[in-house]
């Protein structure tokens, strides 16, 4: 079953779409039934049909990689909906967002309110978007890591982003990420703590797990 959330007000389903397996994320606003869509991997129609019932909103995005956005024109085309995205992400798109997003943003979706995190490293846009205790991190952080990097210089601002804007957030925030399953906050700040504790090579990118890198 799709839906991870219902209850609060809100219900938050996942699709895993496309050949990396990318999650897309539905949530909904129960009392008004207003709804949005964090990033567009694949298969529009699935995506749409999740959104049964409700109004469209938005279409927002975590960042510009192709596992994220490989739907958004057709969706955009048969949803009419504003697009949102940072702006430095922005560029690279061929679909040029109505909505820029650059970190800090309060954002209402019917009776919800949500928060627009800026986390650059894994791309220079890239964007968390809080909602109460959950937070959809994109491709910035996993359970166990961080994500992906092409630089060292692109490790330390994740690792930055990471440290200042998410391990800040309260133990109990549930991350649902770009790929794969939810974690516990609580859960990746120990490991981060002793990531950080032991230290690590100058040169260091690429794939990295906290507890064996």
């Amino acid at each position: 079953m799709p839906v991870l959330v219902e209850e609060s007000g809100v219900r938050i389903s996942r699709l895993r779409l496309g050949p990396w397996d990318t999650n897309a994320y539905v949530v909904v606003c129960l009392e008004t039934q207003m709804s949005l869509v964090i990033d567009a991997p694949a298969k529009a129609n699935k995506i749409i049909g999740e959104l049964k019932g409700t109004t469209p909103q938005h279409v927002f995005l975590t960042h510009n990689h192709i596992d994220h956005i490989g739907a958004l024109a057709e969706l955009r085309n048969k949803l009419k909906v504003p697009l949102g995205c940072h702006p430095l992400d922005a560029p690279a798109m061929a679909s040029s967002p109505e909505i820029r997003l650059n970190g800090g943003e309060r954002l209402e979706l019917g009776k919800l309110k949500a928060e627009v995190i800026h986390t650059p490293g894994h791309t220079r846009g890239s964007l968390c978007f809080r909602l109460g205790k959950y937070l959809f991190s994109g491709d910035t952080i996993f359970p166990g890591g961080p994500g992906n990097t092409r630089s060292s210089g692109d490790f330390n601002e994740i690792v930055r982003s990471i440290s200042e804007r998410i391990m800040v957030l309260p133990d109990e925030t549930v991350i649902y990420p770009g790929h794969g399953e939810p974690t516990v906050l609580k859960k990746e700040k120990d490991q981060f703590t002793t990531f950080i504790a032991k230290g690590h090579g100058q040169d260091l990118h690429g794939d990295v797990q906290w507890l064996s890198s």
